[in-house]
């Protein structure tokens, strides 16, 4: 952070209305691209950019230099908070109730398999046991999914935060509803293999045994698909 962008923050926590709206001017760019991710869901995209600034003033507010981090680092999630809770209280980005119920029944479907089979079921006995697609089931389980699994180690010792990279993506990083749509949009062989590997945890080899590959097919298509939602994210 430079000392010209600590000083206008300064001066902004005192009160300073001029240094407050210079502040935002010189960072409509980075609330524009937490914006972006909402865009679509039936709010106007001025209504939502209003909004994200509200939640960057309460990031200079909140914002103290003993934190140890940029300050647009401390600001993308306040941004995103602001916009999200709008969205939720008037129920747009919430995970429908069917989502839900689906993603019980694939739950229990796999503690029931994985019970009667010694090991992780593939994704066609899953298919077969609850009368879903693939598709149908890396969609219910990635929606479903907690926003603690970005930290979530693999058996590798690999997250999906740390491998998506920190180069530009504070973003798409932050937002877990950018991220899901991004994993959404896979293709279902790519959006099984990063579920289970970034969602679940699995290992390499522990992914190639329950789709029933090598571990170096599971290594190209995790590559392809990391590489999908960087760029996805970075849109």
């Amino acid at each position: 952070m430079t000392g010209e962008t600590l000083t206008l923050l300064e001066a902004a926590q005192a009160g300073d209305r001029e240094a407050c709206a210079r502040i935002v001017r010189e960072n409509e760019r980075l609330i524009w691209s937490v914006v972006r991710r909402y865009t679509g869901r039936g709010v106007e995209s001025e209504d939502l950019f209003q909004l994200g600034c509200i939640g960057f003033l309460k990031a200079v507010e909140g914002f103290d230099t003993s934190y140890g981090t940029q300050f647009s680092t401390y600001a993308v999630p306040k941004i995103a908070g602001e916009i999200r809770r709008f969205l939720r209280d008037d129920g747009t980005v919430k995970v429908s109730r069917g989502l839900k119920e689906r993603a019980g029944v694939i739950r229990a479907a796999r503690e029931r398999l994985s019970a009667a089979l010694g090991r992780e079921p593939t994704l066609s006995e899953l298919s077969l046991a609850t009368g879903l697609e693939g598709e149908e089931i890396a969609a219910a389980e990635t929606a479903a999914a907690p926003v603690a699994s970005l930290q979530m180690e693999t058996g590798d010792g690999l997250t999906l935060e740390s491998t998506l990279g920190d180069s530009g993506m504070e973003e798409g990083i932050v937002e877990q509803v950018a991220l899901r749509e991004a994993v959404a949009s896979l293709p279902e062989r790519e959006q099984t293999v990063i579920i289970l590997r970034y969602y679940r945890g699995f290992t390499q080899d522990r992914v190639a045994k329950v789709l029933g590959v090598s571990q170096v097919q599971v290594s190209r298509i995790e590559k392809k698909a990391v590489g999908r939602l960087r760029e996805r994210l970075m849109e």
